[in-house]
């Protein structure tokens, strides 16, 4: 379907953070060691967000959001996450950076006071828009992978697999010739992605190492990483543990993408502020990859996937549209998914992923088999208290329907509890402010 025959009515951007410094995270839990953005990240985020409003935000552009406020920040119109897991403020900040070159400061962004004085906003209306931090101790969506002893055997079974042996074999050659460049770092094909990191980082930031490097092998590390990463963060099957990343991240994409369609509802604009793993998954599970291998890669940084929400002219129920920016430098590119060759009826896409959706921190830590970590310890009581101290395992989800198969007893027992141990908001989400520590928690609900 092409731009003209259809109205853009809103659009979900979930992007990968800006550059960083270098980090560790583990080869089988994938748990990650703490970073921080660099200039350069904080400047690729800004132009994003730049190139992100000169479509969206541009009266002139044909993929302008219909309605929207393209000047000031209407906070009922816009909805932001960002990752606050193991790179720590690296994704958050990169959210911060986007956001001002989205909103840059607005001279009209002032305030009327008592006496006739007009106060223009602080560094000439510099716009604070809301952003909701996600802790994955208290929030599954944006990291599912972590603790998740479902996960971790997935990945170990990868690692003992044939095709994996076979890649072992064909790239040790390669892998022979690293040591002299990483700095002791075990020189393993199941290390392959901290081999990679490394080498990227000091590539951009060590003019010695980047000069010393043999120009091939960068390459030939990403190659190698991405084939690592993909055959982690995805499955065959759309329910298998590979694609939790993509299971978790789903109902609010989901979510928003139904916000938008919907005419009463003002959300235009939701973006998610997120590390490079969900987006494999995402790919995967919506068949993009599969008709696109090109999208099989490690995003780079600053890449970003738009799922635009389409009106036909011609009428009908909205349609959503895959484009996806390959990182800096690239412009947006349209892909087909869920074998289409064209715009995707909102409900084919929500059809086709509802079977394999966590929609709760209940269904993750049945799948995860995690009755201690991020809320699960206190689900695992509050279902004991209200079985009179004998514990009642909880099922499954069953597709898509949240918290089934659970009492209304348990679930206000759960209530109870996350009330008192502090982990508790009810709402929507919506507009945490920055720097706020306050998060809510996935929790089940009464059919």
């Amino acid at each position: 379907m092409a731009a003209s025959d259809s109205t853009i009515l809103g659009v979900v951007i979930l992007t990968r953070h800006g550059d960083r410094a270098g980090f560790y995270q583990d080869p089988i839990t994938y748990t990650a060691s703490s970073t921080v953005i660099t200039p350069l990240g904080a400047q690729q985020e800004f132009q994003l967000g730049q190139h992100l409003r000169s479509l969206y935000l541009n009266a002139t552009s044909p993929s302008f959001i219909t309605g929207v406020n393209d000047t000031l920040v209407d906070q009922t119109q816009i909805h932001v996450r960002a990752d606050a897991g193991g790179e720590l403020g690296v994704i958050y900040d990169s959210a911060v950076a986007l956001l001002q070159g989205l909103f840059p400061a607005d001279t009209n962004y002032t305030t009327d006071l008592a006496n006739g004085t007009v106060v223009t906003g602080a560094l000439g209306g510099y716009q604070y828009v809301p952003i909701e931090s996600v802790e994955p101790a208290n929030d599954v969506s944006l990291e599912g992978w972590t603790s998740c002893g479902a996960f971790d055997a997935s990945t170990t079974a990868f690692y003992n697999s044939s095709a994996f042996a076979q890649k072992r074999n064909e790239s040790a050659a390669f892998l022979s010739q690293l040591p002299p460049f990483l700095d002791g770092r075990p020189v393993t094909l199941e290390n392959m992605w901290n081999i990679y990191d490394f080498m990227n980082v000091q590539s951009i930031h060590n003019e010695a190492f980047s000069k010393a490097l043999p120009p091939t092998f960068l390459a030939q590390a990403l190659t190698l990483a991405s084939w690592h990463e993909y055959g982690v963060f995805t499955s065959p099957q759309l329910d298998g543990i590979g694609n939790i990343a993509g299971r978790t991240i789903l109902p609010q994409i989901l979510s928003e993408l139904a916000s938008i369609a919907n005419a009463s509802d003002p959300l235009k604009l939701a973006y998610q502020s997120l590390a490079y793993k969900p987006f494999f998954s995402l790919f995967n599970m919506t068949g993009a990859a599969e008709q696109n291998p090109l999208l099989t890669g490690v995003v780079p940084y600053a890449a970003a996937m738009a799922l635009e929400v389409r009106q036909p002219l011609a009428g009908g129920e909205p349609v959503v549209r895959l484009n996806f920016k390959n990182g800096t430098g690239e412009e947006f590119v349209t892909y087909n998914f869920l074998g289409a060759s064209d715009d995707v009826p909102l409900s084919t896409l929500v059809n086709h992923v509802n079977p394999a959706l966590i929609n709760s921190t209940a269904a993750w830590c049945t799948v995860c088999s995690n009755t201690q970590d991020r809320g699960c310890g206190a689900l695992a009581l509050a279902a004991s208290k209200a079985s009179g101290g004998h514990h009642q395992p909880i099922g499954p989800v069953g597709a898509g329907f949240l918290g089934a198969g659970l009492t209304l007893a348990v679930v206000l027992a759960m209530l109870a509890v996350l009330a008192f141990l502090g982990m508790l908001t009810v709402g929507r989400g919506r507009a945490k402010k920055a720097g706020s520590t306050h998060s809510r928690v996935i929790f089940p609900l009464v059919p």
